[in-house]
């Protein structure tokens, strides 16, 4: 079988911890992802969320940018954008305009969350509430591809209808990338033949994760013209002894909440599931969970992602870290970093239908 090179990358949510700014999150966030560079890590992902006390990052393409900026060659994305709010010849603009300042180092990863809660939604909503049915995020991802002119194999140019075309035209446009938290997310991601990328720091449902993942790959296998490429968002804490990244790993929980309709969303804490319901106007129940983290000592660590990247056939890992306390986070990515990126021995043999890394 071929032998394929680990990938670490990181995604950050920019997290303000008690009694820290907007301002102090996000110069964490600016200075993790400068470290990652430095470390070999291969891409920095930011996340979308709005309305929030706890993660700052509103507004992932603008972070991007100032990233791209502040680094050198690390890949920078969003994990991901929340394309149901928006026009996705507007988000083609933005990331074509990103990948023309830092060609072939730009990332669109496209959530299916509403990044926030219903209010906030609302807000953001392109049409009246009484107004037409929203257009299926499916149909948007097939526009949003179309207008960034990452066709992958389907052909064709960039332009849209009316021969209408999102410039600039980069040299190299933004690579896509579809994440998700249930089977129907691998579904969607092997339909549109894109890389898909399974959020387990939000849904620490093992058998989920599993299910999502083979559904995937068994689908993708229908498309002899593309090779799949799953990718997993783990729940990672290192710290340089087992009692300290045991004492982090405790304080992290999700709150999965569940409305009448059958929806579910992903929340942090109680007092957020209970608004969300209350803002959804639906029944509810919500559950705490605690997180599925992998957590200990740097080769306790290797260990258990090596164990996960040969189980699930992926060929990279994000690595998403809750440590409110900025230097012990900063510390947990160095100490992986160290453990699993410096090494010679951080390879595997992959599964049938697991794609070479790209790069």
């Amino acid at each position: 079988m071929e032998e394929i090179p680990l990938k670490l990358s990181v995604l950050d949510q920019s997290p303000a911890a008690d009694g820290e700014t907007p301002g102090e999150a996000l110069a964490h966030t600016i200075k993790l992802a400068q470290r990652a560079e430095e470390w070999g890590y291969h891409r920095f992902w930011v996340a979308e969320h709005h309305g929030s006390s706890r993660n700052m990052g509103s507004s992932p393409e603008v972070l991007i940018s100032h990233l791209l900026a502040r680094t050198d060659h690390i890949r920078v994305g969003s994990g991901g954008v929340m394309l149901q709010h928006y026009s996705p010849y507007k988000v083609a603009e933005n990331f074509n305009v990103l990948a023309s300042l830092a060609p072939g180092r730009v990332d669109l990863g496209i959530g299916r969350g509403p990044g926030g809660m219903p209010s906030t939604t609302s807000a953001l909503r392109p049409y009246p509430v009484n107004g037409p049915a929203p257009v299926p995020l499916e149909e948007k991802v097939v526009e949003l591809r179309r207008f960034t002119g990452n066709q992958g194999d389907r052909g064709g140019d960039a332009a849209g209808q009316n021969g209408l075309i999102a410039s600039p035209a980069p040299s190299q446009p933004a690579d896509l990338f579809l994440l998700g938290t249930t089977p129907s997310s691998g579904e969607m991601a092997a339909r549109l033949k894109l890389p898909y990328v399974f959020a387990m720091f939000l849904n620490g449902n093992e058998a989920e994760m599993r299910a999502a993942i083979d559904t995937y790959f068994e689908l993708s296998t229908g498309f002899s013209d593309f090779q799949p490429r799953a990718m997993l968002a783990l729940p990672v804490i290192v710290a340089d002894t087992e009692i300290e990244a045991s004492r982090h790993a405790e304080s992290v929980n999700v709150v999965r909440i569940r409305l009448a309709s059958g929806r579910s969303f992903t929340v942090f804490s109680e007092e957020a599931a209970r608004e969300f319901g209350r803002q959804s106007g639906e029944e509810f129940t919500y559950e705490v969970q605690r997180a599925n983290v992998i957590h200990g000592a740097p080769s306790k660590v290797k260990q258990r992602l090596t164990d996960v990247r040969c189980r699930y056939g992926v060929d990279e890992i994000f690595v998403v870290t809750a440590i409110d306390n900025f230097p012990d986070r900063l510390r947990s990515y160095q100490l992986l970093a160290e453990e699993m990126l410096k090494k010679p021995d951080n390879s595997f043999h992959s599964r049938p239908g697991a794609s070479e890394a790209r790069t």
